[in-house]
């Protein structure tokens, strides 16, 4: 607003015809979309080229069919234990789980209490590979402290603690039954 308006009145604008101006705004307009959708073309391809990529990959990897791809599963499992035992924390559930197992079948537990016993050992083993992925790939996307990264962490950490929980109310119950209660 300069010296000459009243506040309702607006500024003229310039002395161009009214189709002029959109003209030129509609024309700024097409150059921006040409250009948008040229970037989000550019994008797709590399994304479709990533995928193949990733596609061709995860199928060597996988190998073939049938007994091939059992073999190598196997490998991958196998991989997958070795990688573990890398964790101290694996290692020493190992060592704990195995002298709980040794343990069940020693004393004069039931049958049903052995395996009871044996499988919720074997759980806890699990667990903790599951929990031991999910920490490893929670490092791998970052190293940075997020929120969500410790959630995760701790959501498997969870797991495994209320596993350890369960498995030490089933040894004392079962402890209890087969001395105490007799």
């Amino acid at each position: 607003m300069n010296k000459h308006t009243t506040p309702d009145e607006t500024p003229a604008a310039p002395s161009r015809p009214p189709g002029d101006y959109a003209q030129d705004v509609c024309s700024k307009a097409h150059e921006v979309y040409d250009k948008a959708h040229e970037a989000y073309d550019r994008a797709h391809d590399k994304m479709q080229a990533y995928c193949a990529d990733v596609q061709s990959y995860a199928a060597q990897m996988k190998g073939k069919t049938g007994l091939r791809r059992i073999i190598n599963a196997l490998g991958y499992s196998w991989d997958g234990i070795r990688a573990a035992c890398d964790e101290a924390g694996f290692r020493q559930l190992l060592w704990i789980n195995g002298i709980l197992i040794l343990l069940a079948l020693l004393l004069p537990f039931t049958l049903a209490v052995q395996l009871v016993l044996i499988l919720a050992s074997a759980l806890s083993l699990v667990v903790e590979l599951i929990n031991t992925g999910i920490e490893a790939a929670v490092d791998h996307t970052s190293l940075a402290q997020h929120e969500l990264a410790k959630r995760a962490k701790d959501v498997g950490s969870a797991a495994q603690y209320l596993l350890l929980a369960v498995l030490l109310l089933m040894w004392l119950l079962a402890l209890w039954r087969t001395f105490a209660a007799t």
